[in-house]
């Protein structure tokens, strides 16, 4: 009995020992005002804009706030979450509050912005009820991620009018902040999301890596990626999963889309304008396609995180990656500072790339509206502004973090004498050279679809696609010019076929149409891949 007792208090002592000794943890700070966002947005951002919020809100307000950061993964996460939040506090308002009939119908049609006139009355009705309605998440804001994710929640009524553009009138103009520049939006007309920082796409890489591969000279256009040099070098993120790298894979696609234009209306004057404009967007569309199949050739992996590319490039596990530009700035800076080392740069190609936006949102029935419009109105003034591209330490910059990001505010690239004070003192992202001008009529309603076909040529049957790539370029070149037109054959996957049966399955309510789909593309190309390896090698 005793030697039990003595066996029991020991297991007792070995459970309660590590409760006993931890280090007591700090009181949480009390605040008199709470802000809840969700965010894509890194710790070195949230770590910066929470502590300055904090000090700008107290010095105007006399109160202290705490954010309340909510992290859950990248923008498709975050909408996944919304959607879901969203509809579950809807449906329990529709049927506890306004005593309804819930149905598949109701559900569908609530957050639909594009419902059609004649669908049943019923889901007008919902819909109706939805946009009149203070339902929430129990969120504030949405800050940070691509225009897309937001237009979408706007289309669907999870965002709301924060009346920014009319507290500051002065803000939304051309010379501070335009509505739009070279083809992309930078606010909404409705004030449901404004833009705060800029974003543009690029490449990051590694030096030591390059001259290892025998490249003397370093990346300076998405061409440079389809280097034979580079096979199995290449990083890249899984575009369905990673909103900005789609972004990036979509300018690569516009990018030849208007070099085909200006070359067609170069040698047909005479031609109708609407015309040649058609026929540059569906072969600009193949020659796109075609770059980033030889991209994903060279491909080393797609990861589920844009943030994994710039890391492995830093650590010489990949020689080039695309990202966006300040992850690729940031790795940069920090290899800089952790080994005074300049082995990693980054560089956006001049004329293939657009300055898009990270936005910033209030959510429909934000529990603390009149702080989460503080938030907005600080991300938009000078002192939010300064903290993108000072240094830390600087007056007015971070406090321990260079976010090395391009302030949205076209005013703040004026004043002469904050340029000593800022990262990057040479970019002026509204005066770039050879400016990439966005058409979203060309891809903008054919994202999704895009990020697809790529998934599925390059993803899904990338063993395939590397193998014959390599085949080809060790063919001989009898051989090689054959195998290569095998190879990027893509009618199966053109414009015409983009906007027309690909966009139907993937916007099908029957989910196996498009899993069909999938499937049946990846088997044509596997097809047509183990084909380009076989004339390669005259087989």
């Amino acid at each position: 009995m005793f030697k039990r007792g003595l066996i029991l208090f020991a297991l007792v002592a070995t459970l309660a020992l590590p409760f006993l000794l931890r280090p007591k943890k700090a009181v949480s700070e009390r605040a008199e005002e709470t802000l809840v966002i969700i965010t894509p947005h890194n710790e070195a951002i949230r770590h910066e804009f929470g502590q300055a919020f904090r000090t700008w809100y107290h010095a105007r307000t006399g109160k202290s706030v705490v954010v309340d950061w909510r992290v859950i993964g990248g923008t498709s996460e975050i909408a996944r979450f919304l959607e879901g939040e969203y509809t579950a506090s809807f449906q329990n308002y529709w049927r506890n509050q306004l005593g309804k009939p819930w149905s598949n119908d109701v559900q569908a049609g609530f957050a639909n912005g594009r419902l059609p006139k004649d669908a049943p009355a019923i889901v007008h009705e919902a819909r109706k009820a939805f946009l009149e309605s203070n339902v929430g998440c129990r969120i504030d804001l949405f800050f940070g991620g691509g225009t897309y994710d937001f237009i979408r929640q706007a289309e669907a009524g999870r965002l709301v009018d924060s009346g920014v553009l009319k507290r500051h009138p002065e803000w939304f103009l051309d010379q501070v902040i335009p509505q739009r520049f070279a083809g992309e939006d930078y606010w909404d007309p409705e004030g449901r999301w404004v833009g705060t920082v800029l974003s543009a796409y690029g490449i990051v890489f590694n030096r030591d890596s390059l001259k290892r591969l025998g490249l003397t000279e370093e990346p300076s256009s998405w061409e440079s990626l389809k280097d034979p040099r580079l096979r199995a070098e290449v990083a890249l993120a899984d575009p369905t999963k990673s909103g900005s790298i789609a972004k990036a894979f979509e300018n690569v696609i516009q990018q030849q889309m208007q070099r085909v234009w200006t070359q067609l209306r170069a040698a047909s004057p005479g031609v109708d304008a609407k015309e040649i404009e058609t026929r540059a967007v569906s072969e600009g569309w193949l020659e796109g396609m075609r770059l980033l199949q030889l991209i994903g050739a060279n491909a080393r992996y797609f990861t589920d995180t844009s943030q994994k590319p710039p890391i492995d490039v830093a650590a010489g596990n990949c020689a080039v990656g695309m990202c966006i530009d300040f992850y690729g700035r940031q790795q940069e800076e920090a290899v800089r500072r952790r080994d005074n080392s300049d082995r990693v740069g980054y560089v956006s190609p001049i004329g293939g790339t657009v300055s898009s936006v990270d936005p910033v949102a209030l959510l429909r029935g934000a529990p603390n509206r009149v702080v989460a419009e503080a938030f907005i109105d600080f991300c938009l003034s000078m002192e939010g502004q300064k903290l993108w591209n000072f240094r830390p330490g600087t007056e007015g910059g971070p406090e321990r973090f260079a976010l090395r990001r391009l302030p949205v505010r076209r005013d703040f690239y004026q004043n002469e004498a904050w340029k000593s004070l800022r990262s990057d003192p040479a970019d002026a992202p509204f005066d770039t050279r050879d400016q990439l001008i966005y058409h979203a009529s060309w891809t903008g309603t054919l994202f999704r679809e895009m990020s697809f076909i790529i998934r599925v040529m390059c993803l899904d049957t990338h063993s395939e696609l590397m193998k014959a790539w390599s085949a080809i370029l060790e063919a001989p070149p009898e051989n090689r010019e054959k195998a290569l037109a095998v190879l990027q054959e893509l009618s199966s996957v053109s414009y015409e076929q983009a906007s027309g049966r690909i966009r139907q399955a993937l916007n099908s309510k029957n989910k196996v149409e498009e899993i069909m789909l999938a499937s049946e593309l990846g088997r044509l190309f596997r097809s047509q891949y183990l084909e380009a390896e076989r004339i390669a090698r005259g087989r």
